[in-house]
């Protein structure tokens, strides 16, 4: 909530136009200007959360967003918190500036908003109760179940990767967030969750409950004949292309270095998880999810 009452403060500072925009004044300006830049961000760990012990936002995504910030000259973030569904709308409407919240590049997204260029590549996971009763260690698995049950976040791409895996709509929980997704398969309403890997682990790592454990091993969809892999990236609104080409221009001379490594290893990624010459342009072309 402070978080929100800190973003909602800004807004009213920056005057009636909201975001305090002058005429003809491009978004790169105005922050600048201001020397804060708003981030939309869905409370999802390790990507971007509240940490409640300190009331900072925090994640991978956030952290990288203060470093490439205040090389453009933004000295300063505010987190305005979103479901997850609802951050391209929220981005659209200014409510926020950009979001920092680990989404993945997929083409339905490119045709609302734009990205930067991704910051990490990562595959999938399942959260089961304890012994996997439903035997469950693909999307794959549960399309091919008669009975078998898959609960996921609204507006993630796993709905996406669940339909085209062959899973009936009428087998799919759509959740508001992760916690109630985590909440389902603790109660038997669903029979596995479905999430990024690192999520799937920081879940169950959080919830330290005995009934639960990770879907080992896991096999990545195949989708349109390949296995996927999502990678994530910040959001920028159509227009906003001074915006977004400086800050993929200073992403790109911080990403990989022993900085940025050293910052995202407390959220659980590596070197490993860097996605090499991979760009929102391709990302954005490729499959149709």
């Amino acid at each position: 909530m402070a978080v929100l009452a800190l973003a909602g403060l800004a807004a009213q500072a920056a005057g009636c136009g909201g975001n305090g925009e002058r005429p003809g004044e491009s978004t790169l300006a105005r922050l600048r200007r201001q020397g804060v830049a708003r981030v939309g961000f869905a409370n999802e760990a390790p990507y971007a959360y509240l940490d409640s012990s300190t009331d900072r936002l925090t994640g991978e995504a956030p952290e990288i967003a203060r470093k490439v910030l205040a090389g453009l000259g933004i000295p300063r973030v505010e987190g305005v918190l979103t479901e997850f569904g609802a951050l391209i709308p929220g981005l659209e409407a200014k409510r926020f500036d950009l979001i920092a919240a680990g989404m993945y590049i997929k083409p339905r997204r490119c045709r609302e908003i734009d990205f930067s260029n991704p910051t990490y590549c990562i595959g999938e996971g399942f959260l089961v109760r304890r012994g996997n009763p439903a035997g469950l260690h693909s999307y794959r698995d549960v399309a091919e179940s008669a009975t078998a049950t898959l609960g996921v976040v609204a507006g993630a791409v796993e709905l996406g990767y669940a339909r085209k895996s062959g899973i009936p709509n009428g087998r799919i929980v759509v959740f508001p967030d992760a916690p109630s997704a985590v909440a389902g398969v603790q109660s038997g309403r669903v029979d596995a969750y479905g999430g990024t890997s690192l999520t799937v682990r920081d879940l169950f790592d959080k919830a330290a409950d005995p009934s639960l454990e990770i879907a080992l091993p896991f096999a990545d969809p195949v989708i349109d004949g390949k296995p996927v892999r999502g990678c994530g990236a910040f959001g920028f609104r159509k227009g906003d292309d001074a915006f977004r080409a400086a800050f993929d221009r200073h992403l790109a001379a911080f990403l990989g270095s022993p900085t940025h490594l050293k910052l995202v290893r407390p959220f659980g990624f590596s070197r490993e998880d860097l996605p090499g010459d991979v760009t929102a342009a391709e990302l954005c072309r490729a499959g149709s999810l």
